[in-house]
């Protein structure tokens, strides 16, 4: 039998990736061609379209601000799917700006400190959607590194995958890495990108927000349970749907 591919490729999107594969700690593993991630589906049009519906997506989870869905276009023909969107982050920020003399890896873990602070209530919609909607499910945002690497990483901490494998999925944004500063470059002309780590991804990024989130609540599954009010109901839904 032929494993899937993890990533999916498109003209316009850089970091479509299928979520399958991972183990979970009683053996079973993350079913392929049931989760995706990706950064924005705004940008789908033409081949690209006509590949993601071949996918058969049904849940599509939009985790950017609506300004930035205002400006840069939704997913094509919403009324298709089931369509959330769902911003969690409140503290909007400029990566391009941020001072090339910061520590970048702190700097950025301390921003996901403030979404997952933040952002619970959106998260916990967004994992009850990924449980509960019609699958398969997609969730994103513009660059899907971030906000999108957050969900992730914690839908897969649901799933009792183990964390060496939650910061590989994480760092696999490297490979995009390229396309996306390149992106920003024809999205802001006459700018100057002052940051030298945009669009990186580094495990180390989601080794410090884990840490952050074990510290302060004692574990990140008691961060799900406590701060963003996950059940173990929820729990169990999301696992019996996306573990084989």
């Amino acid at each position: 039998m032929t494993t899937p591919a993890r990533h999916i490729p498109f003209e316009r999107l850089h970091n479509f990736r299928d979520m399958g594969g991972y183990r979970s700690a009683d053996g079973r593993t993350v079913a392929w061609e049931s989760l995706y991630r990706a950064d924005s589906l705004g940008k789908l049009d033409g081949a690209d379209w006509d590949r993601f519906l071949g996918l058969g997506i049904r849940t599509v989870i939009d985790l950017r601000y609506p300004w930035e869905i205002d400006a840069k276009g939704r997913i094509p023909e919403p009324e298709r799917f089931t369509y959330a969107n769902l911003s969690i982050e409140h503290r909007p920020y400029d990566q391009a700006e941020i001072d090339p003399g910061l520590d970048p890896w702190r700097y950025l873990a301390d921003r996901f400190a403030e979404v997952a602070e933040d952002g619970v209530d959106e998260i916990r919609r967004a994992v009850e959607l990924i449980a509960d909607g019609p699958g398969p499910a997609v969730f994103h945002c513009t660059s899907g590194k971030d906000r999108t690497g957050l969900i992730a990483a914690l839908v897969l901490t649901l799933l009792d995958v183990p964390e060496e494998e939650i910061l590989a999925d994480f760092a696999l944004t490297e490979l995009a890495t390229e396309r996306l500063t390149a992106d920003w470059h024809a999205a802001n002309p006459g700018r100057t990108m002052r940051w030298p780590s945009y669009g990186r991804a580094p495990a180390t990024v989601m080794e410090l927000v884990l840490a952050d989130l074990a510290g302060r609540y004692g574990s990140v599954s008691a961060y799900l349970t406590d701060a963003v009010g996950i059940t173990p109901d929820t729990t169990a839904r999301l696992r019996e749907r996306l573990l084989v």
